[in-house]
């Protein structure tokens, strides 16, 4: 027996989310189902106010309803430091951390051969605009994923931007808080030993 067509589409849709899978998107669906009429049109509304209301800040390609964004406008942020990231959500963990008082550039991935990703396709050219533009920036922070795609993408940036005098740091990666040593692997290790700080 197959679902009415409504379901079928609405589970369809669901499935289109990662880390979605058959099952699970049958469970929301009629989760959806059950919902409160009201609650089911707020969620509607939420869903095509993210693709109506929301757009990339012509400076740092973050998520933002204003452009340019808050953050590239806030003239009490530190302007000397740009941190670089993949996604729009790690300026906001970075936020959430209420540490970093700078600028942010928003990559909108990394470097993926394999996925067809290469430089022209990542928000890499209007970086080297914004460092070319504004000599107040002396360092860039790059906080790619330690992947090798991220990796891979932070040597590429920090070959672009080194030349031009500006200071290259990278994230530091190893062992997070409370782990033990016996369970991490080997590159975790290694870039604990290689970030390693004087006591």
């Amino acid at each position: 027996m197959q679902y009415p067509e409504p379901i079928a589409k609405l589970i369809d849709s669901y499935m289109k989310l990662p880390g979605i899978g058959n099952k699970t998107a049958t469970r929301l669906a009629f989760y959806t189902l059950d919902m409160d009429e009201t609650d089911v049109k707020d969620f509607s509304k939420a869903l095509q106010a993210t693709k109506d209301d929301l757009h990339f800040c012509s400076i740092c390609g973050n998520i933002t309803e204003a452009d340019p964004c808050e953050i590239c406008t806030d003239k009490t942020r530190d302007q000397s430091q740009i941190l670089v990231v993949e996604q729009p959500k790690d300026v906001m963990v970075m936020e959430r951390m209420h540490e970093y008082h700078g600028l942010y550039h928003v990559l909108q991935g990394v470097l993926s051969p394999i996925e067809g990703k290469g430089p022209e396709e990542l928000n890499i050219k209007s970086l080297i605009k914004r460092l070319q533009d504004n000599p107040a920036v002396k360092e860039v922070i790059v906080a790619t994923n330690a992947t090798p795609e991220g990796e891979a993408t932070a040597m590429y940036l920090s070959r672009l931007i080194k030349p031009a005098g500006i200071k290259v740091t990278r994230l530091a990666h190893g062992l997070s808080v409370g782990a033990d040593i016996e369970y991490a692997d080997e590159m975790t290790l290694f870039k604990a030993v290689e970030g390693r700080t004087e006591l």
